[in-house]
């Protein structure tokens, strides 16, 4: 059973950064992608990045291009989600999410991690 847990939340001020961490267990994760998404109070889920985890190769969303990195460590099982200069209104709860390939949807996802973005 696929396993995603997210940690690395917390409160920032505007300008400041964070890492993300989303610890995988459960299976081989070699030929997934995995994903990171946010939801803001009152809005919904919207896709922030995204990394294939066997060539590496990252997807941003343009809201975050050139702000946010997307990477993993095959050894630890994890993918990051680094966050630099942050905006108020990147506050949101961000979800680690896993699908199997880019032809299915995102099936496993964690419980999700607050960040709070303060101006």
């Amino acid at each position: 059973q696929v396993r995603l847990v997210e940690s690395g939340g917390g409160l920032v001020q505007a300008g400041g950064s964070l890492r993300l961490s989303c610890a995988a267990s459960g299976r081989s994760f070699s030929n997934y992608f995995m994903g990171w998404f946010r939801q803001a109070p009152g809005k919904e889920r919207e896709f922030v990045a995204a990394i294939n985890w066997s060539s590496g190769t990252t997807y941003c969303a343009d809201s975050v291009k050139g702000r946010f990195t997307i990477s993993r460590d095959n050894a630890k099982n994890t993918v990051y989600l680094q966050k630099n200069s942050l905006k108020p209104e990147d506050t949101a709860v961000y979800y680690c999410a896993a699908r199997e390939s880019y032809k299915r949807p995102y099936g496993d996802w964690g419980q999700g991690t607050q960040v709070t973005v303060s101006s």
